[in-house]
C-alpha cells in the first residue's frame, strides 16, 4: 500500500480509488485497520475515495505518545496527498474522529458519520467510563485478548459470542489490533455527545444509521444509535439525518453509496 507521512513523521498507508475525482476520505472505526470502508472504494466510482490503516494500524506507523490531534493530522495529510480538500465518512467511532477534524479547521467540505456511539444517559456514560478503566488495565497488563472481550461486551455481544470469536480465526487478528481500542476512546472522549466541540463544525454533515439491527450487538440498549444520531443533529449547525436499508453496523456499502453521493453532490 502507498504512504502518506503524517506531521510527526509517521507513515500512514491507504488505498484509494484512481478516478481523478473528488476526494473522499473513510475513516475507520474499532478494530478495523481500514479493510471495513474498502468496499465504498468501488461503489463510489466518479470519487477518488481513500481508506486508510488508522495509526497503529495495518501497515500505519505508531509513534508514540498517542493524541487524537496526530490522528486529525494523519487525516490532514491525506487530505493533502489526495489534492488539498476532500469530503470525510467516518463509521462508528471513525464518525468521531471525522467530526473532531472537521472541527479543527480541516480543509473539508461535507462529512457524513454513521452509528457514532455517543452515549446519551449517564447510566451509559457511567459504564462507559467503567469500561475505560478496565481496557486501559487490560492493555497495561499485556491481556490484549481481554481488551478485545471488553469492547465486544461493551458493543452488546453475548458470552457465547465472545467464546465463538475466541476460538475463531478472526481473534488474532483482533488481539493485534487491540491497542488501538484505547485510540477508539479518546476520539469518544468522556463519551457525552461533545456539544461544544460540534457547535464549532459549520459544514453540512449528514448523520447517518442502519435500518436494521444487527445480530452480535443485542445487548444494547433499544434505539441507543438512533438515539446519538438524534443528539448528534441537534448539536450539529447544518445536519441532516438519513437512515441506511439493509444495513446494521457494518453497513452495505451498496446501500451506503448512492446516499453519500447524493449528499456529497448537492
Amino acid at each position: 500500500m502507498p504512504t502518506v507521512v503524517s506531521q510527526d513523521g509517521t507513515p500512514i498507508a491507504y488505498m484509494a480509488g484512481d478516478t481523478g475525482g473528488q476526494a473522499v476520505v473513510l475513516v475507520g472505526g474499532g478494530l478495523d485497520a481500514g479493510e471495513e470502508n474498502a468496499g465504498l472504494i468501488d461503489e463510489l466510482p466518479g470519487w477518488t475515495a481513500a481508506t486508510y490503516a488508522r495509526r497503529g494500524r495495518g501497515e500505519s506507523g505508531d509513534s508514540q505518545p498517542y493524541a487524537v490531534e496526530r490522528e486529525i493530522e494523519d487525516i490532514a495529510a491525506l487530505i493533502e496527498e489526495l489534492g488539498g480538500t476532500a469530503h470525510l465518512f467516518g463509521a462508528s467511532s471513525g464518525g468521531a474522529l471525522a467530526l473532531a477534524a472537521a472541527a479543527a479547521g480541516l480543509p473539508v467540505q461535507k462529512v457524513a458519520v454513521y452509528e457514532v456511539p455517543y452515549m446519551t444517559d449517564e447510566p451509559m456514560v457511567a459504564g462507559w467510563a467503567t469500561y475505560r478503566a478496565h481496557l486501559a488495565t487490560a492493555l497495561e497488563d499485556g491481556r490484549r485478548g481481554d481488551a478485545v472481550a471488553l469492547f465486544m461486551a461493551l458493543a452488546g455481544a453475548s458470552e457465547a459470542d465472545i467464546a465463538g470469536a475466541r476460538a475463531s480465526e478472526y481473534w488474532q487478528p483482533l488481539e493485534a489490533l487491540a491497542h488501538t481500542l484505547a485510540y477508539d476512546a479518546a476520539c469518544l472522549g468522556d463519551g457525552r455527545v461533545p456539544t461544544e466541540m460540534l457547535a464549532r463544525i459549520g459544514n453540512p454533515v449528514l448523520v447517518a444509521t442502519g435500518a436494521a439491527a444487527d445480530p452480535v450487538m443485542g445487548g444494547l440498549q433499544p434505539g441507543f444509535f438512533d438515539d446519538a444520531a438524534d443528539a448528534l443533529v441537534a448539536a450539529l449547525p447544518r445536519a441532516e439525518r438519513a437512515v441506511i436499508p439493509l444495513s446494521g453496523h457494518q453497513v452495505d456499502p451498496a446501500a451506503l453509496a448512492p446516499v453519500l453521493e447524493e449528499f456529497f453532490e448537492r
